[in-house]
């Protein structure tokens, strides 16, 4: 189904700006909304989701936040959205699987990463914001947890931009998949994938590419061949905004015996795990968290214009 059936069937719907961006061939730049409804408390939820798409504009792009409200993929968000999603506690978090339910139920639901690719390919938008992808969690070798934003980017052709695999995941299996299953892993100022609130994971990335538009004709090279898929942009958190390893390290390994003894699994992980590192960081991890996604958006903007000028 192309977009104009979707948008004839009432299955997706586009906000005034980006409307207008896709008709006069703007850049355009998705980001999640996962991050707003469970990723951040409230009100630094929605000030960061103004504040990063801000970011986006003053780098010469349009961004288009997804969510799914009222039965449609919502593609880009009005101010009253942003605060329903960053004020509503029984937002669904919705993957691959949970869309059509969220769709055809009327449920509000915020996009995870694996969710976001899908609605932006259905929008026709090449690029994607967002903090960290997801991936192989600890201890998957026996509890078979395997984000499917894995999967996702095997299969849907989107460039994701990140400061690399949340920190709570075991990096090196998360790679191990991503290699099986070909999806490139580009490093942005150094040649170690990033791990989200640290800069250097320890692991190399598959390829150092600095320049966007060394990185979009790496891209257009990949789609030119058949070879469908994503692509990981692993961008580090800026210098001055990275937390020292050994104190991270200490706090994932508190939180994530804490989840265990509480029984927490699945979905509900990523984001417990999130919420009580900044609980045990006084905020800390917030602080980076939230500069780590505004890095990112000047990133993928100057991508998205790149993938523009490389058609």
């Amino acid at each position: 189904m192309n977009t104009q059936d979707l948008i004839d069937r009432q299955l997706i719907d586009f906000s005034p700006e980006v409307a207008e961006a896709r008709a006069s061939g703007r850049p355009l730049v998705a980001l999640e909304s996962t991050i707003i409804s469970h990723g951040m408390p409230y009100p630094q939820n929605v000030q960061t989701a103004r504040e990063v798409e801000a970011i986006v504009r003053a780098h010469g792009a349009v961004p288009a936040t997804i969510a799914v409200l009222d039965g449609k993929i919502r593609v880009g968000l009005n101010d009253e959205q942003l605060e329903l999603l960053g004020q509503s506690p029984d937002a669904m978090k919705l993957s691959r699987r949970d869309l059509p339910f969220a769709i055809a139920t009327g449920r509000v639901g915020a996009t995870t990463v694996a969710a976001t690719m899908i609605c932006a390919r259905l929008a026709g938008i090449e690029v994607f914001v967002t903090g960290g992808i997801g991936g192989v969690h600890r201890g998957a070798e026996t509890s078979f947890d395997i984000s499917a934003d894995l999967q996702e980017l095997a299969r849907t052709p989107v460039a994701v931009v990140c400061a690399g695999a949340k920190s709570i995941l075991d990096l090196a299996l998360t790679l191990e998949y991503l290699e099986t299953h070909g999806v490139p892993v580009l490093s942005v100022g150094q040649e170690n994938f990033a791990a989200f609130y640290t800069r250097d994971s320890g692991l190399k990335a598959d390829f150092r590419i600095d320049a966007a538009a060394d990185q979009a004709r790496f891209l257009r090279a990949k789609w030119a061949l058949g070879l469908g898929g994503g692509a990981v942009i692993s961008n580090p958190v800026p210098v001055e905004h990275a937390m020292p390893s050994a104190v991270i390290d200490g706090y994932i390994a508190q939180a994530l015996a804490e989840a265990s003894a509480q029984g927490i699994s699945g979905k509900a992980v990523t984001p417990y795990l999130l919420a009580r590192i900044k609980d045990l960081s006084a905020g800390a991890s917030l602080v980076t968290n939230i500069a780590l996604v505004k890095h990112n958006a000047t990133v993928g903007a100057a991508l998205a214009k790149a993938l523009l000028q490389d058609r």
